[in-house]
Order: structure tokens, then C-alpha cells, then sequence
């Protein structure tokens, strides 16, 4: 009995489109003439799960294929992939980067007189903090190939023309039969472009491109931060044969800030406050990304306590307002005292302390440490007793 499709390709009826995929990229690795030169059955095997796969890969046959096996498929009128082109000729999608398959009936073939796109190009420029919170435009000067105005892209002095490549006959890859294989390589006379230019356009020297500076203009909106990206279309390298011009894009980075920090929308800022006005509590007046704002901080705040201001953080790139900033209050401790000032601060300990206040928690700690001890010397010992 022979094996059904399933089981040539290792995989399960109910097998989705990927895992079939996969399995047969497997076998036609393992299988392939290429690493099995010679070897009858491999070949009877790499044709095999070919079979199975251009089966199971379409919808429509896989359905017949269930429901009444290979007899449905003869009376639906498919009678096998038949000639060794049609076996083969899904696997240029699949393995042409790996074996360089091309030509062939199936094949598609790059036109090479068909418009080229320009390149993309990349430009990193760095602004402020303050530039990326509010936004600016900047000019900047991008050095790139542009297309040459002299011959229009083509390549050949004016009057003339690109002649046809002789070695792969304007294919741009030369074709090569290895069995029943048709194997192509980029055409080395004419490196892919299948043609040849006899005579050179004098500004660009055939290539097609000229280099040059252009100065542009960028406007970065207010929101950006480090890694946005911004496309400028059409002023990336120039196209060749009268093909579009690539995009440029421009990649932002932000200098860090001596007092901001930034998460996304959010600003933060440690804010320096005297003891007194956080033992007493005060209106401060806080310095934001977008002026000033004030900030009244209670009695008794604490060093790393922390307060919000909202809307006075970073503006959304997608609209939809501002984010806040968040202020965390740094109790500053007084480092150069004169005599009066240290003369007022002892007596304002004095007066701040409860009675008994530093004896009393020395005793609870000293007293709940010899508990502790106690208790773990009468366990011991009951232990020891049994």
C-alpha cells in the first residue's frame, strides 16, 4: 500500500498550511539532487514529497484529496505534476536564495530596462532636550546620488543607447542545466543590469547617479524622543531609467537634561526644599519644560515624597494633549551653621523631644531583644528535656 501524502510529507491530517510548508522544506533539503548526486532513490523521494506538497498546498486539491483520495484527483483532472518543470517550479519561491534556481518556463524574470527606484537613506541628527519637548526645524545637508540630469538615469551619452548584454542576452542571469535543473547566476559582464554601455555618459561615467548636496528641511514635531523616525519621501538617492527617488529617513536623538528626566510623557524633577519650609510647608514656585508653575507643599513633607503637576509634561506625537510632570521633594540639611543657628536648632530639639523618649526606645529594644533570647533558650532546653 502506498504511503499517502501525509505520511510522505511526516505530517498530520489536520496539519495547517505553515507545518506543511515546513515539512516539505525539510524533506526537499534532505532529498535535494544537488547533495544527493546520483542518488536514484533520493531523486524518487525529493519528487515524491514535491507531489504530496503541491497537493496539499492548494486548498481545492487537498479538499478532493480528503474526501476521495488520488482517484478523485484523476477524475477532477489532475493527473500529476507530470514534467519535471512542473514539479519544480514552486520551489524557485522557496529555495531560489538558497540554490540560486531561475529561468525556466515559470520563472519570473527582472526586465532590465524597467524604472530602478532610488536607495533609502538615513540621516541621524541630534537636538536638545528642550528641541524634542517642543519641537523645531532644523536644515540639514544630506550628501547622496541623484540622478543625472545629463543622460536621465540611463547611463549612455545623449543620442545613444545601452546595448543589449551578449552574455546572458539582456536576461541579466546566465542559465546553466544541471539534470533537470536550470540553475542561473547573476551575469558577471553586466553585473545583473542586462546591458552594456558602450558609451558612457561623461557626467556620470555610465553609473547613472551623480553625487551631490542638498540642503533640507526638517520639521520635527514637538513629542519625539530618542529612536523616533521621521520619512521624508522622495529625497532619498535618485532612480535610474526614470524610476522614483528612495526616502530619507531621519532618526532622532536627544541630549539628556542637567535637572529633567524624561519616561515618555512624563517629566520628572527633584526639587531642592530647606527643612523649615518642609517642616512648615510653603507655596513653591517649580520650573517645568514649559515655564513655571506653583506647587504647594504641606506641612511635614518628606524627603522623597512626591507630587504631580498635570499637563505640564511632553505633548503626545498622536495628539491628545500633554503628559504631567512629577516633583519629588529633596529635604536639603543645612551643612554650615553659624552659632546662633546652631544654638536655636539645639533648643529646638530640646523642645521637640517627648520625655524619656531616647531612653524608651533603648529599653523596648533592648528588652525585646533579651525576650528573644529567653524564649529560644527555655525552647532549647525543653527540647533537651524532652
Amino acid at each position: 500500500m502506498s504511503k499517502s501524502y501525509y505520511e510522505i510529507l511526516g505530517v498530520s491530517k489536520d496539519a495547517s498550511a505553515e507545518s506543511i510548508k515546513k515539512a516539505y522544506r525539510k524533506q526537499a533539503m534532505k532529498y535535494h539532487p544537488d547533495r544527493t548526486q546520483g542518488d536514484a532513490e533520493a531523486e524518487a523521494k525529493f519528487k515524491e514529497a514535491a507531489e504530496a506538497y503541491e497537493v496539499l498546498s492548494d486548498l481545492q486539491k487537498r479538499r478532493i484529496y480528503d474526501t476521495y483520495g488520488k482517484e478523485g484527483l484523476r477524475n477532477s483532472g489532475y493527473s500529476g505534476p507530470g514534467t519535471s518543470e512542473d514539479i519544480f517550479s514552486h520551489i524557485n519561491d522557496m529555495f531560489g536564495d538558497i540554490f540560486g534556481f531561475g529561468g525556466g518556463g515559470r520563472g519570473r524574470r527582472r526586465d532590465p530596462n524597467a524604472p530602478v527606484q532610488g536607495e533609502d537613506l538615513r540621516y541621524d541628527i541630534r537636538i536638545t532636550f528642550m528641541e524634542a519637548v517642543h519641537g523645531v526645524n532644523r536644515e540639514v545637508e544630506v550628501t547622496k546620488k541623484e540622478t543625472c540630469w545629463t543622460c536621465e538615469g540611463i547611463g549612455a551619452r545623449p543620442g545613444h543607447k545601452p546595448q543589449v548584454c551578449p552574455s546572458c542576452h539582456g536576461r541579466g542571469q546566465v542559465i546553466r542545466s544541471q539534470g533537470f535543473f536550470q540553475v542561473s547566476t547573476t551575469c558577471s559582464r553586466c553585473n545583473g543590469s542586462g546591458q552594456i554601455i558602450t558609451d558612457p555618459c561623461t557626467d556620470c561615467h555610465g553609473e547613472g547617479l551623480i553625487n551631490r548636496s542638498k540642503k533640507v528641511s526638517v520639521r520635527i514635531p514637538a513629542g519625539v524622543d530618542t529612536g523616533s523616525r521621521m520619512r521624508l519621501s522622495g529625497e532619498g538617492e535618485g532612480g535610474r531609467r526614470g524610476g522614483p527617488p528612495g526616502d530619507l529617513y531621519v532618526v532622532i536623538h536627544v541630549d539628556e537634561h542637567e535637572y529633567f528626566q524624561r519616561d515618555g510623557q512624563t517629566i520628572y524633577l527633584r526639587l531642592p526644599v530647606s527643612m523649615a519650609r518642609a517642616a512648615l510647608g510653603c507655596d513653591a514656585e517649580v520650573p517645568t519644560v514649559h515655564g513655571t508653575a506653583k506647587l504647594k507643599i504641606p506641612a511635614g513633607t518628606q524627603s522623597g515624597e512626591r507630587f504631580s503637576l498635570r499637563g505640564e509634561g511632553v505633548p503626545s506625537l498622536r495628539g491628545g494633549g500633554k503628559g504631567d510632570m512629577v516633583v519629588e521633594i529633596q529635604v536639603q540639611t543645612p551643612t554650615k551653621l553659624t552659632k546662633e543657628q546652631k544654638e536655636l536648632l539645639r533648643q529646638f530639639d530640646e523642645l521637640s523631644k517627648e520625655p524619656n523618649e531616647e531612653e524608651g526606645f533603648f529599653s523596648r529594644l533592648f528588652h525585646g531583644h533579651l525576650g528573644k533570647q529567653k524564649k529560644k533558650t527555655e525552647d532549647s532546653e525543653r527540647v533537651a528535656n524532652g
